[in-house]
């Protein structure tokens, strides 16, 4: 048997660092049991558009919030699988949980009340529309008088 030495020193701060990375948006991204899906964030005139891959999942699996202007994306999954030998009554249960949890920090310019979201194709998208004060203006000719 060989006993194997950690440096605690080294291996926690890395630990707390994958568990509580930054997001864009100023969020944070946390997990239980499985990877956290990654995240699209694009930003055009009129909106934010968010893509998270999360393949396997369906729309029902899916909660999003907005409190405080903090738009959060989670999921809870429980599997359970039963077989039954063919020697008898033996069954055997396997259990999994998967879950996740990505928040983001919504600028003011993001109008909350009309955020829209879709799922397909093992993506999750979602429409984050500015509000009418932050779009830009069209350019104005100023005649000459």
């Amino acid at each position: 048997m060989n006993l194997v030495k950690s440096n605690p020193k080294f291996f926690f701060p890395s630990v707390m660092e994958e568990l509580f990375k930054p997001d864009f948006m100023g969020g944070v991204q946390g997990f239980s049991n499985s990877t956290v899906p990654a995240v699209n964030i694009k930003e055009t005139e009129t909106e934010f558009k968010i893509e998270l891959a999360s393949p396997g999942l369906k729309r029902e699996d899916f909660k999003i919030e907005v409190d405080e202007n903090v738009l959060s994306i989670s999921s809870e999954r429980k599997n359970e699988l039963e077989e039954q030998s063919e020697n008898g009554k033996y069954t055997r249960k396997e259990f999994s949980f998967s879950s996740f949890k990505r928040s983001f920090t919504l600028p003011e310019t993001v109008n909350e009340d009309d955020i829209k979201a879709s799922y397909e194709n093992g993506v999750l998208y979602l429409s984050l529309p500015k509000r009418e004060e932050a779009l830009p203006k069209p350019k104005r000719f100023i005649e000459i008088g």
